[in-house]
């Protein structure tokens, strides 16, 4: 069976922001590794050695979210507007707990509240720039 993990880049952040998602969704990092940590020598050499090579949180929901710190040598992070990570919740706290967490200090386009097609429905963009839309339907 297949599944789908969202796999996110950032720029020198990406400990910020999943200690940030840890916080929120809760569980526990399957993998943390950063550049020092490759046998690689050119990851070191391209990337700033503090920086997070890859990481897997995997949530008590079932969501699994990898990322890194883009290497230097790919150039510059892009966040792009033409996608959000879409998250189905089970409750309205669930929903309300997930939108206060992740939203906070970010850019809400729109605020977690009732809409003609969901009990409880946000979006906005973290302060890390990650879009995302939290979705409860009762």
């Amino acid at each position: 069976m297949a599944t789908f993990s969202p796999y996110l880049h950032f720029q020198g952040n990406a400990a910020a922001a999943f200690n940030t998602y840890k916080e929120v969704f809760g569980g526990e990092f399957e993998i943390l590794m950063k550049y020092t940590d490759s046998p690689v020598q050119d990851l070191h050499a391209t990337s700033n050695p503090d920086w997070i090579m890859h990481v897997t949180l995997k949530t008590p929901m079932g969501l699994t979210i990898q990322g890194s710190d883009r290497p230097e040598a790919f150039g510059h992070v892009n966040k792009g507007d033409a996608f959000f990570i879409n998250l189905m919740v089970d409750s309205a706290d669930e929903a309300r707990k997930i939108y206060e967490g992740l939203s906070k200090d970010g850019n809400v386009f729109m605020p977690l509240e009732k809409t003609f097609w969901a009990e409880l429905f946000g979006m906005f963009a973290d302060k890390y720039g990650v879009q995302w839309m939290i979705n409860y339907n009762g």
